[in-house]
């Protein structure tokens, strides 16, 4: 818990620096930390190497200047990246990535959730979705969508922590719990 309030504070400082800079300048920072994360996921001995303490600050920056030039890496990124080096926070760099692109969204008005459908949707029917319950919420919605043949019909969406559940398995639920009550 402790390292999520961590992350999402040094999400908020590299968010507020970048911030002044546009929104080009922030979606440019969220790219470069999609990058370098990506690399850390692909790199087994990068990310270990980030991890390790027995790596000095040093070691680390080294690194970080190493690979700046194939991430597109320079400028207020770079030395944030040297600060985490510094204060041997490189090991929650994908909770910093994951807090920045949320604050990055919530700038942008987006919000992301899971859609589950019993059947597969096609493209348009999951562009009309999103573009209907975004309407909705009066924002950008983008939904990540999965198939579960177990709610038997209709649609379930997770935004958050929140659910709305308009499943036929629900209704059946429902029904079953108002006879069973003899209402």
């Amino acid at each position: 818990m402790t390292d999520n309030i961590i992350a999402r504070r040094y999400a908020r400082a590299l968010f507020a620096l970048t911030r002044g800079s546009g929104l080009p300048e922030l979606e440019n920072c969220a790219s470069v930390l999609s990058a370098l994360r990506l690399s850390l996921e692909q790199s087994p001995d990068l990310r270990e190497a980030f991890k390790n303490p027995a790596f000095s600050a040093a070691e680390k920056k080294k690194i970080l200047e190493t690979l700046a030039p194939r991430l597109d890496m320079r400028g207020t990124i770079l030395d944030f990246c040297k600060l985490l080096a510094d204060k041997n926070r490189l090991r929650d760099f994908p909770a910093i990535t994951d807090s920045f692109h949320s604050l990055l969204d919530a700038e942008k008005n987006i919000v992301r959730g899971e859609l589950y459908t019993a059947v597969p949707l096609d493209e348009a029917q999951k562009a009309e979705l999103s573009k209907r319950l975004g309407e909705k919420g009066a924002c950008e919605l983008k939904l990540k969508f999965e198939v579960c043949p177990e709610i038997l019909g209709g649609l379930v969406l997770k935004i958050g922590d929140r659910v709305m559940d308009a499943s036929l398995r629900a209704q059946l639920v429902i029904l079953k719990d108002t006879i069973s009550k003899g209402e």
